[in-house]
């Protein structure tokens, strides 16, 4: 697709019903825009043009038709297909969900932790599952396909095919795509692998080196986490009947992950909390996507115990405060009590504080920092009313973990009713520290 093409589009409106809002992206045969689907009643749609093939003028329309007829809330709706006249030439057009996110965005700047991971599988598998049933293949299982709309994951639909017919040419492979693959045909299994070469990039920002023209197994990395290694293996059998399927694939996760040695267990879980984890029928993971990832989803949703921290009333803190949590804390310094020197030592605005507890292979997958804004309405009592997300960040993990702690706080009595902080979190190798400020 040639640039200055979308540079003149943004100001058309296709066929009349389509607004081109904004250029989102091109590959080297489509580009994708921001756009409205009024007949969904949906402010915010993609839409994704391509040129007519004419050899084949009807073929993609027919494709993207029947990709409309399914439902499951892990595939990327489409909401309408058809052919258009762009520049005097002739397209064929797909209106279909707006993604604010998808699992390669959020890969640059870090790693999934195993936990992230675990929470996108079961949203994965259960669409997977579905498209099996139904002797289709997803076609495309790879980062940028691991999509998250309104805080659910989806997986991409505009590459679903039905089982067994022609893959990509070989000169179109990528390492996503199985070694039967330049055979010209796809399977179940082939969706397997895709998942398989995902989850090592997932865990490890590396996409592993293998070859078609030898029979060797994929080498893995050497960080990969130890309790993905085997069944990660499994998915990258280079013989397509012997890679698990989907319902083996949801059997195994559902058992909580094997038993490890202390040393391999704290190189690659570090400090995990007590909290709950549990299937989501609508997750909550940008991620990514992707975060996803991340990230991010129904996905799973693991929600983390918190460290308390109180403040000691040693006098009237200002309207901003901070709070830190470094990995080494100094020790505290020593105030002498107002108190002590006669003068009456006024209530904090701020009763109980409390941080995020990240384990430490999260923080050790960030790089530089992370800011989360979580902004809360505390009641009359000081209680946290409604806490909600002030601006987005590349991980649904950290958002979650924010926002559990937000909620946790608590602050002074007022008379004059509801108040609102920001709470700034911000997370680091180092540790995390939120600082505080009064909004009104």
């Amino acid at each position: 697709m040639a640039e200055g093409w979308t540079k003149e589009w943004e100001r058309r409106i296709v066929n009349g019903v389509y607004p081109l809002r904004r250029f989102l992206g091109q590959s080297d045969h489509s580009v994708v825009f921001l756009t409205e689907c009024r007949a969904q009643n949906l402010a915010q749609a993609a839409i994704k043009i391509l040129p007519r093939d004419p050899a084949h003028p009807d073929a993609q329309l027919e494709h993207w038709r029947r990709v409309a007829s399914l439902s499951h809330p892990h595939l990327i709706r489409v909401f309408d297909a058809g052919s258009c006249q762009l520049g005097g030439q002739d397209f064929v057009f797909a209106v279909m969900d707006y993604a604010e996110q998808n699992l390669a965005q959020i890969l640059p700047s870090r790693a999934l932790t195993p936990d992230e991971v675990r929470d996108l599988l079961p949203a994965t598998l259960d669409a997977l599952t579905y498209l099996h049933g139904k002797h289709l293949v997803q076609g495309g299982l790879k980062p940028p396909n691991f999509m998250v709309v309104n805080d659910q994951l989806k997986l991409a639909s505009d590459t679903v095919r039905p089982a067994g017919e022609g893959a990509a040419s070989a000169a179109r492979l990528s390492p996503y795509d199985p070694p039967e693959a330049q055979n010209g045909t796809i399977s179940s299994a082939s969706d397997i692998w895709g998942l398989g070469m995902t989850l090592v990039e997932a865990l490890t920002q590396t996409v592993p080196a293998w070859s078609r023209q030898n029979a060797e197994s994929v080498p893995l990395p050497a960080n990969l986490a130890p309790d993905f290694v085997e069944t990660i293996r499994r998915c990258l059998n280079r013989s397509a009947g012997r890679r698990p399927t989907t319902a083996e694939l949801v059997d195994q996760f559902k058992q909580p992950p094997p038993a490890m040695a202390p040393a391999a267990q704290s190189l690659v879980v570090g400090e995990r909390s007590a909290g709950a984890s549990s299937s989501r029928a609508a997750p909550k993971n940008k991620t990514l996507i992707i975060s996803i990832m991340a990230g991010v989803i129904a996905l799973a949703a693991l929600w983390f115990g918190v460290r308390v921290i109180r403040t000691p009333a040693t006098g009237p803190p200002p309207a901003s405060t901070t709070l830190q949590s470094p990995v080494a804390a100094p020790a505290p310094a020593i105030v002498p009590s107002p108190r002590a020197a006669g003068i009456p030592a006024p209530s904090p605005p701020i009763v109980h504080q409390e941080l995020p507890d990240v384990s430490r292979h999260a923080r050790e997958s960030i790089r530089g920092v992370i800011q989360i804004a979580i902004r809360v309405s505390v009641d009359r009592s000081g209680n946290v009313a409604e806490a909600a997300l002030d601006n987005r960040a590349s991980s649904r993990y950290f958002e979650r973990a924010a926002m559990t702690a937000a909620k946790q706080w608590k602050f002074a009595p007022a008379a004059q009713g509801a108040r609102v902080w920001v709470l700034n979190f911000e997370f680091t190798r180092a540790g995390v520290a939120v600082h505080a400020t009064l909004s009104r």
